[in-house]
Order: structure tokens, then sequence, then C-alpha cells
């Protein structure tokens, strides 16, 4: 009967040690930030935040460290209100990149930040996008800072963004 007992105990002892292994693995990719490497124009990657909590969309918690992408031409637009939208985000890109999108592009198209749908055609047909980066500018003309801005957001003041004073072409700001 020792035989058997001991091949019970190494079972144990081996088995615990496998599920203490497994859990530590588990517990170790749960528990790091989860960042992702975005390369930037120059090639090198910079890290991308995605919020702990699940329903905040991905963002940037800090300025950027290098060059940013460019946004579109606002020209390239048949629409005023997406061409003085686009003009906008192109003079508020580092705050933009500190930013969430609500429109959950982040999950549907794998932005980064809300300054990703201005780097393509995306906040062109969004009318959640248009609405937070309106409220980013007129908020930093305000004098509010990206951290500020983003609580902002996350706390949905956007939602009442009037957009109408941006149908009509507008000179540049």
């Amino acid at each position: 009967m020792n035989i058997p007992r001991r091949i019970l105990i190494a079972a144990v002892i081996l088995g615990v040690g496998y599920t203490g292994f497994g859990f530590g693995t588990l517990h170790a990719q749960n528990s790091a930030p989860s960042q992702a490497a975005q390369p930037t124009a120059t090639g090198e990657s910079r890290p991308t935040a995605k919020a702990v909590d699940p329903n905040i969309p991905a963002y940037h918690p800090s300025r950027p460290h290098g060059p940013l992408p460019e946004t579109l031409d606002p020209k390239q637009f048949a629409d005023a209100e997406t061409q003085n939208i686009y003009a906008l985000a192109a003079k508020e890109k580092s705050v933009l990149y500190q930013l969430p999108c609500y429109c959950r592009c982040d999950q549907e198209v794998g932005h980064k930040s809300l300054l990703d749908c201005y780097v393509d055609e995306h906040a062109s047909h969004c009318l959640l996008c248009k609405k937070e980066a309106a409220f980013a500018y007129t908020e930093t003309q305000a004098g509010k800072t990206a951290a500020q801005i983003r609580k902002e957001i996350m706390d949905g003041k956007w939602k009442d963004v009037d957009l109408s004073p941006y149908d009509s072409l507008q000179p540049a700001r």
C-alpha cells in the first residue's frame, strides 16, 4: 500500500504545481496593464492604453512622445460640418490622442483613441466622433487639460453637444 500512497502524494503535488503555474500565468495576463504596441510614423512602437473597465474605450493616458499621424484633409469632404470638425481635430491632435471614443470603434475597427477616427474617414460618418471632437475642442479652448476633458467625456457630457454651429463653412480658427 505504500506505493499507491506515494503515487497519490506525487500526483497531488504535481497537480498543485501545475495548477499554481497555470493560475500564476493567467493572473499575470489579467493583471498586467492591457497595452499593445502601436507603430508611429517613424516606425517606433508606442504603448496604447486600454482601460481596465471594459465599458471605457481605448485611449492613451498621457501626451504622445513622438509625432502623431496627420488627420485627413477637411477639404476632401463634401459637407461643411465634417470639414469644420476635421479642421478642429487637426488642431487638437494631442488632446484627441488622449481621449476615448464612445462609438466603440476600438472594438469594431481597432482604433486606439479618438484621434484615430480623424486619421481615417470614420469620423466623417459618425455623429458620436464628431460630438466628442467638438466637445474636446471647446473644452480645450476653455483651458481644460486632456485628463479633465477625458473625465467629462467618460461622464457623457459630449452627448449634449449641438453640432449645428458647424453646419456652415467657417473661417479657420
